[in-house]
């Protein structure tokens, strides 16, 4: 049964998964989950903010787990094991911000809590009535007389993330906005200062005319401040191509590949959706896929054509979830990565081919999307298609001594006549392998 907002109600003091879930459609926007380790109101550092981008808690108390998309609905979610809360704290908040819109565009919002080794619900709290807030306090974890309490709380703002966190305390890294450079003041000459008076509260503790004893050290400069919080997701650009894995929190669990079409011009009239790009008369036909190259020097290919869709728990690690030529499907094609597995890879080159549909990716502007279930998603957009291109290499991933690293390619490529998109994307990075034509 769902908590009404302002309930509370005892929860064990043990670990618990908090789910934020909702319905997924069309305008629906991107939903995040983050908590908030709180002593007298507020956070004592920006390292007490765990979010997307700031994955874990020092004192492992508190994780961001990840998405994960199930029947029509998307699910973030949240480890907090309370038995690992320092004592000073006094209670921990978990929030969402809405990421392209606003909590009133997000149908059946909810937050379960579950203990996370029995499975079994102990609070639930559905949150209606939302509006234009961009952010939400959906509830709280606090102490009462030695014991763990949950309250609903359904407490919106306005200034989404941003406004959030610094009601909190979090120093919030603000974009750099550019602005006439003030006028130079005049120049006056500064009188040189009188001597202080003998009743001056700067003058040292010791008589004026004894010096300091010489072996008096300095005083150790200022700490330097620590560094705000970014809220912004990771981006790759041409000037910032690639990222680490390893230092965005993605070090093990899933790896999801998700494509983000917008179809123009040429084939106007057509929609799009996540995933992939639709074509409303079902004659355009986008394959994802992925060349591979294992630690042991195994290499193939996981696509659709052939059905070659791969395993995640065994080589090569790699998963298509199918084959999605209608567009009926809400989540498109997914391509996933088991990063349990991350030092059997040696490289990953995830690529998108035109099946059929199109003679070129032209009017095809896309956004990658690659979302690890622990860890900070990472996006890139694809430059716009100026050739006869009917394959394009989205992303190279590899392997730096078990660290992973995403490097953004977004490169079009235009085979030769008679050559396959697969056999041009080997020849263009070297995979040396030996290609048989395939159907669907």
């Amino acid at each position: 049964m769902s908590m009404p907002k302002g309930a509370n109600a005892p929860v064990p003091t043990t670990a618990l998964r908090v789910e934020l879930g909702w319905r997924q459609g069309p305008g629906v926007p991107d939903v995040d989950a983050s908590a908030l380790v709180l002593v007298g109101g507020k956070v004592r550092s920006d390292s007490d903010f765990v979010f997307y981008n700031q994955p874990a808690h020092s004192s492992g108390a508190v994780r961001h787990e990840g998405k994960r998309d199930v029947g029509g609905r998307t699910t973030d979610s949240l480890l907090v094991d309370l038995a690992r809360v320092e004592p000073a704290v006094e209670a921990v908040v978990v929030a969402a911000s809405a990421d392209g819109g606003s909590f009133g565009q997000v149908p059946d919002l909810y937050i379960e809590v579950r203990d996370a080794a029995q499975g079994s619900v102990v609070a639930r709290f559905d949150s209606t009535g939302a509006t234009v807030e961009t952010a939400f306090v959906l509830g709280e974890f606090y102490r009462r007389q030695g014991a763990w309490k949950f309250r609903a709380v359904g407490q919106g703002y306005g200034s989404g993330l941003e406004g959030l966190a610094t009601d909190f305390g979090i120093t919030v890294d603000e974009p750099q906005r550019s602005a006439a450079p003030a006028p130079p003041l005049p120049h006056t000459p500064v009188p040189p200062a009188a001597p202080p008076s003998p009743r001056s509260p700067t003058l040292p503790a010791f008589p004026a005319t004894v010096p300091p004893p010489v072996h008096q050290a300095p005083p150790p400069p200022p700490a330097p401040p620590a560094a705000p919080v970014r809220l912004t997701k990771v981006t790759l650009t041409k000037a910032a191509p690639s990222v680490s894995l390893t230092k965005q929190g993605g070090t093990s669990g899933a790896l999801r590949v998700n494509l983000n079409w917008e179809v123009r011009k040429q084939f106007s009239g057509w929609g799009a959706k996540r995933g992939r790009a639709v074509a409303l008369h079902n004659d355009l036909d986008l394959d994802l896929c992925a060349l591979f190259e294992l630690a042991d020097g195994r290499k193939g290919v996981v696509q659709a054509l052939g059905n070659a869709f791969g395993s995640l728990n065994q080589p090569p690690y790699i998963h298509l979830d199918g084959d999605d030529r209608t567009g009926a499907v809400s989540s498109g094609e997914n391509l996933t990565v088991n990063l349990d597995r991350r030092n059997d890879f040696r490289r990953i080159l995830v690529f998108v081919t035109i099946y059929e549909g199109a003679r070129s990716f032209a009017d095809l502007h896309a956004t990658v999307t690659l979302q690890p279930q622990y860890g900070a998603p990472i996006d890139f957009s694809l430059d716009e298609c100026t050739v006869p291109s009917t394959v394009c290499a989205l992303a190279l991933i590899t392997n730096h001594g078990g660290d992973l690293v995403v490097q953004r390619e977004a490169r079009y490529l235009v085979p030769e006549r008679g050559v396959s998109p697969q056999r041009t994307v080997d020849h263009a990075y070297g995979w040396g392998m030996n290609w048989t034509p395939g159907r669907k």
